[in-house]
């Protein structure tokens, strides 16, 4: 486990870690200062694929951390790059919201039911059962299906509501095939991270309250995952977990004191065990 001193670069999740709904956690604000006060470097990194970096990034400003765009890394722009990547198809079934749409058509996709290429679930708060039944006959055809992530639920100050991982078991029901996953715990996103930052994985740790993308990603990829209650996880899941965190705080302004009772400590940097 490595020093929380020696991690120069920190992918923070959202939803359930910086804020909830609309609603600024505790601590939030503070640690977002001692970073850029001890010089760190940061990226908001989310699985939500419902919105766009842009709306993010006002969003952030509006809670008293002024953002841009380029901040903000989202599971349906790590989607758009990686099928932009993999060649020249561009004919994609979406089903997502308005922002998700906007995403994918600024990197050059068609969007369209006919010989689509892929078939790509994201979060769609727009959801019908025309598009449903739409995709799961492009998907039986024999349509390559591609999802933005694999949360279940997305948290939300009234409680939980339905995320795409809920709408990939729905449509996976129906069709018998499941779909290549990008966002996180999966290794797609965060090589689009390393593609924007020029820290090596032993300097950067993902920040989230989610054992099954946040801490899995941190697992998967090789960097150090820190894990914070304020979210969907809480203490008493911690028993039974196939994936453990490297770190556990009760919430960012937790994580930041430590970090910087760790800067404070005199001597040359301990390798951690």
């Amino acid at each position: 486990m490595r020093n929380l001193r020696d991690l120069r670069c920190f992918l923070l999740d959202m939803d359930g870690t910086f804020y909830l709904g609309e609603r600024l956690l505790p601590g939030s604000l503070d640690f977002m200062r001692y970073l850029e006060h001890s010089g760190r470097d940061h990226l908001f990194l989310t699985n939500n694929s419902s919105r766009s970096a842009v709306f993010y990034a006002e969003k952030l400003t509006a809670m008293g951390w002024p953002a841009e765009p380029r901040d903000i890394l989202t599971s349906g722009e790590a989607a758009a790059r990686h099928l932009a990547g993999l060649g020249s198809a561009r004919r994609v079934c979406l089903l997502g919201t308005p922002d998700l749409e906007a995403e994918f058509a600024a990197h050059g996709f068609i969007l369209t039911a006919a010989n689509p290429d892929y078939v790509v679930l994201g979060f769609d708060k727009t959801l019908t059962y025309d598009k449903l039944a739409t995709a799961c006959a492009l998907i039986r055809g024999g349509v390559p299906f591609v999802a933005t992530h694999p949360d279940i639920n997305c948290p939300t100050e009234t409680g939980f509501i339905p995320d795409c991982g809920a709408m990939i078991e729905l449509i996976a029901a129906s069709t018998g095939v499941r779909p290549l996953i990008i966002g996180k715990p999966h290794r797609a996103i965060i090589d689009a991270v390393l593609a924007q930052t020029n820290h090596p994985p032993a300097a950067i740790a993902i920040v989230g309250d989610r054992l099954y993308t946040d801490i899995a990603t941190g697992k998967n990829a090789g960097i150090t995952s820190i894990l914070v209650l304020s979210g969907e996880t809480k203490a008493a899941d911690l028993g039974g977990a196939s994936v453990a965190p490297d770190y556990i705080f009760a919430d960012l302004g937790t994580l930041q004191l430590a970090l910087a009772a760790d800067d404070q400590r005199e001597g040359p940097s301990r390798s951690g065990g």
